[in-house]
């Protein structure tokens, strides 16, 4: 079978996460797959399209099409798989708004696929609103690659960790005063970041690491408890909770903010605690530091749950999914 893979980015950690680590399972599966960047001009997009009737689907990525392209591919393909992990059909700015551009290129996409396939429930539910045929094959990750065998640092320090992108790095920053709280109760705490960028902070020493793809595990794993704040609104109910399964497949109990797949997964595994508003957030980091067997228990805990993320596992879904749908 033949698979054309089409995203705006496929250099993005969403593609990596959702599309790329699958691509060797699927091609054990019998698929033949090619990917290629949305292109940007109008005639090229169309040349694009117009070989999707080469393949049996058509897999886009996260991406929404305007009313010819959208059409024009349409007319063209034999089966349109659409794949998404991101509130796309709100706007960051506007989250609560529904008369966007954003929601009227999600309808059009999500009624015209023939199968779609989302990050979580509720992505699921969004595009439930325009199409039956609605799928969730949650976001994973390879977890034997943050079993990177780093012994955490024999200092006596506690570190807490964050990991993510600079667009996310400002649900972190909020925690701010907490984290200085947190600092002048405890010497020996350390925040570590792992970013592309950075903050500093006064009463708690910040270490800067810089993600790489081939540093990350170890600076996770050298760490003793993730962080992942967030903010409740509508966009960021539909995030897929990929930090907090980073931290689980590292060895980390984690700290969330009780929003969309946060609490499901914290509930779910009993790998770490919810904290809803600053006063939580201190209490539940203050437990943690004072109890050294709890962030074991929850480790051990995380350990056995992120395993039904490994890409192992979701591939074999999303090939029959893929495979189901060309049947259909």
């Amino acid at each position: 079978m033949k698979l054309l893979v089409i995203s705006n980015n496929p250099l993005r950690p969403s593609f990596r996460q959702r599309v790329e680590m699958f691509l060797d399972l699927l091609r054990t599966d019998g698929f033949e797959s090619e990917v290629h960047k949305l292109p940007a001009g109008h005639i090229k997009r169309r040349a694009l399209f117009k070989r999707a009737a080469q393949f049996d689907a058509m897999l886009l990525h996260k991406k929404c099409l305007n009313f010819f392209d959208a059409g024009f591919l349409r007319k063209h393909a034999r089966k349109i798989i659409y794949d998404f992990d991101d509130a796309v059909m709100y706007k960051a700015s506007r989250p609560e708004s529904e008369h966007t551009s954003h929601m009227r290129l999600f309808g059009r996409i999500t009624r015209l696929a023939d199968c779609i396939i989302a990050g979580n429930e509720y992505l699921a539910e969004q595009a439930r609103r325009f199409n039956s045929n609605v799928h969730i094959v949650p976001t994973g990750l390879s977890v034997d690659d943050y079993k990177s065998g780093a012994s955490k640092p024999n200092d006596g320090k506690v570190r807490l960790v964050w990991i993510g992108s600079k667009a996310t790095l400002k649900y972190l920053e909020q925690l701010g005063p907490v984290l200085e709280e947190a600092g002048r109760r405890f010497e020996n705490l350390v925040l570590r970041i792992i970013c592309d960028s950075f903050f500093t902070l006064e009463d708690i020493p910040v270490e800067q690491r810089r993600w790489s793809l081939e540093t990350q595990a170890a600076d996770l794993a050298t760490s003793d408890i993730g962080l992942a704040p967030l903010p409740d609104n509508r966009f960021t109910r539909g995030k897929c909770a990929y930090k907090m399964l980073q931290y689980m497949a590292a060895g980390l109990p984690v700290i969330a903010s009780p929003v969309g797949a946060n609490r499901q997964y914290i509930e779910e595994s009993g790998a770490g605690l919810l904290a809803e508003n600053n006063e939580q957030w201190l209490e539940r980091i203050t437990e943690l530091i004072n109890n050294a067997s709890s962030r074991q228990q929850m480790a051990e805990a995380a350990a056995g749950f992120v395993r039904r993320f490994d890409r192992a596992v979701l591939g074999k879904k999303l090939s029959k999914i893929i495979t189901d749908c060309i049947g259909e």
